[in-house]
């Protein structure tokens, strides 16, 4: 999925923002390059909503700079936005209008010339899969479908940057899948850059590189592979019963840093270099403990496990 350009479409330097006493954005640069897709995640009240409205034009920094296909965002912003396609967290659809009146109204709003907006309209529409929709009404379509409209009203006027605030919140996993399709062929085919923020760790391991926020602050940044090569080898999946007295027994060993629940089984996080020793010992304890224990193994870290051991601060921060 990495596209070979080079072109830096996203630029944000030194960005802060701050709402009365609260700092929402602390001091935070990032760059999004054509081709790419760039994923936000971070617990509620990180600021990546904040962030993606600084990005967007929608709120301006208190410091730092923020450039848009080389347009500057404080000095140019009419320039700078007409290369950007926005879906927020809270898409307004119009929901008495029907589809394509919707999308003609945002077509419209960005300028498209009235002998333009149709064609322009129908192929977008045709590719989200709304094409057979457009004299519904808006308010009568589902979750997914209000989803792909705000997605297609972003694309109307053939953006090279989209910004996706949490665009699959609220939706179910088949249309999240699809809609991630829909991104993908974006990003391939036209080397559209994404900048998406998503709480969902299955949708970042998609993105060609991942910042964490906390607090305001990236302090993380990489490709998903790097990011889980932090926690190589600390990883152990746990699988026994009774689940209360596994953890209880997990968590008292001296080398288990972290204690997850993952459905029916535990992750351990243990330190570097005893992911074996920490196996045999609580083998040996689950024999005489009363606990059962039906699977116990080393696994591949996944980035829901790195993203829990960053907010327990147990991994080396650098960039």
């Amino acid at each position: 999925m990495i596209c070979m350009m080079t072109e830096i479409r996203i630029i944000a330097e030194n960005l802060f923002k701050t709402f009365g006493e609260t700092t929402a954005v602390d001091n935070l640069s990032l760059e999004v390059r054509a081709g790419e897709i760039y994923g936000l995640v971070g617990p509620d009240g990180a600021g990546k909503t904040t962030t993606m409205r600084l990005l967007c034009g929608a709120l301006l920094p208190d410091r730092g700079e923020v450039t848009v296909g080389g347009h500057s965002m404080r000095l140019d912003p009419e320039t700078a936005r007409e290369h950007i396609g926005y879906l927020s967290q809270r898409f307004s659809l119009y929901e008495e209008l029907t589809v394509l009146e919707n999308i003609r109204f945002f077509a419209e709003v960005r300028g498209i010339r009235s002998t333009e907006w149709l064609k322009r309209s129908m192929e977008i529409l045709s590719f989200v899969g709304l094409a057979d929709f457009i004299e519904r009404r808006a308010g009568q379509l589902s979750g997914g479908m209000k989803q792909k409209l705000g997605l297609a009203s972003a694309l109307v006027h053939k953006p090279q940057i989209l910004l996706l605030d949490e665009p699959t919140g609220g939706v179910d996993p088949v249309t999240r899948q699809d809609f991630w399709q829909l991104i993908i062929r974006l990003v391939v085919n036209d080397g559209i850059s994404v900048l998406v923020s998503t709480p969902y760790m299955d949708e970042a391991v998609r993105c060609t590189y991942v910042g964490f926020m906390q607090a305001g602050r990236l302090i993380v940044e990489d490709s998903p592979k790097v990011l889980r090569d932090k926690l190589a080898s600390r990883i152990i999946e746990l699988q026994g019963e009774p689940m209360h007295h596994l953890r209880k027994l997990a968590e008292a060993d001296p080398d288990i840093e972290g204690v997850q629940t993952f459905g029916d089984r535990l992750h351990l996080r243990v330190r570097s270099g005893t992911a074996q020793s920490v196996i045999l010992r609580l083998k040996e304890s689950g024999n005489t403990e009363g606990v059962i224990i039906k699977k116990i193994t080393e696994v591949q870290p996944s980035l829901d496990d790195v993203f829990i051991a960053l907010l327990e601060s147990d991994l080396d921060s650098d960039r």
